[in-house]
């Protein structure tokens, strides 16, 4: 951690900052995997509306 004292002896803590890195792209593995999830989830999504609409 990182201390500093003011001049009235009063302690301050701030945490370590991360080191900053850049993001890399994803695959196209993954870029395939985001899309089912994304079709898997609107279905799931659209399934629950229309039961509620039925239900209702």
């Amino acid at each position: 951690m990182y201390t500093t004292t003011d001049e009235r002896g009063i302690m301050n803590n701030f945490a370590r900052e991360p080191q900053v890195y850049y993001a890399k792209d994803p695959s196209p593995e993954e870029q395939n995997r985001y899309k089912f999830f994304g079709v898997v989830a609107a279905v799931f999504v659209s399934v629950i509306v229309l039961v509620a609409f039925t239900v209702s």
